[in-house]
Order: structure tokens, then sequence, then C-alpha cells
């Protein structure tokens, strides 16, 4: 049955280029209308299904885009107003302050020559 639909297929195929080749020497003006036909009519679905499906990945990836860089550039408008206005508060404050010793902190000496011994672990 596979070696019958073989032989139908390519049977088809060698009457289509045999129809095509005789059209193209009789009348090759109605090959080229037909074909702008066959793109015109392509072109306008094309344009239906894209215009009117519900929801493509494309469109949505490129709000979830727009949405994110418009919170990003306000996220650092506002971050690029403030961090002038910290900077001179920091340097004030810096300057009044007189730097503390850290006098909660000490250092405890170990024995760092033994090895440990693993076999505990």
């Amino acid at each position: 049955m596979n070696r019958t639909f073989k032989y139908i297929f390519s049977g088809l195929i060698v009457l289509a280029i045999f129809g095509f080749a005789f059209q193209l020497f009789t009348d090759p003006v109605s090959i080229l209308v037909s074909l702008a036909t066959i793109a015109l009519i392509g072109a306008a679905i094309y344009f239906l299904v894209t215009r009117f499906s519900g929801s493509s990945a494309g469109r949505e990836q490129k709000r979830a885009f727009q949405k994110a860089a418009k919170r990003s550039k306000k996220r650092f408008q506002t971050k690029e107003a403030n961090a002038s206005s910290k900077r001179s508060k920091i340097k004030s404050l810096a300057s009044a302050r007189k730097k503390k010793d850290a006098s909660h902190l000490t250092v405890i000496d170990g024995k760092k020559s033994r090895k440990k011994n693993r076999a505990s672990f």
C-alpha cells in the first residue's frame, strides 16, 4: 500500500510539472495572474489571523518588556534624584560624628598549630 501512494504521488507531481510547463508556453500571463492572486489571498489570510487572534506570545512578551522598562526607568529616576540629596546628608553626618573604636570586639587566640582530629567529626 505504501508503494501505491508513492506512485500516485509521484504521478501527480509529474502531471503538475507537465501542466505548468504547458501553461508557461501557451499562456504565461495567466501563470503570473494566478501566482499574484495566491500571494494576495495568502497575505490577506495571514493579516486576518494575526490581527484577530486572541493573544499571541510575542505580543504578551512585548507588553511585559515595555512594562518592565517603564518600571526600571521610573526606579532609576527616583534613585538618581534621591542619590544627590542623600550624598549631601551623608557627608554632613559623617563629618559631625567621631569615629568610634569597636571596643566590643575582642580577638580570641586559638591553637593554630594543632591539627584537627578528623575522625571526631
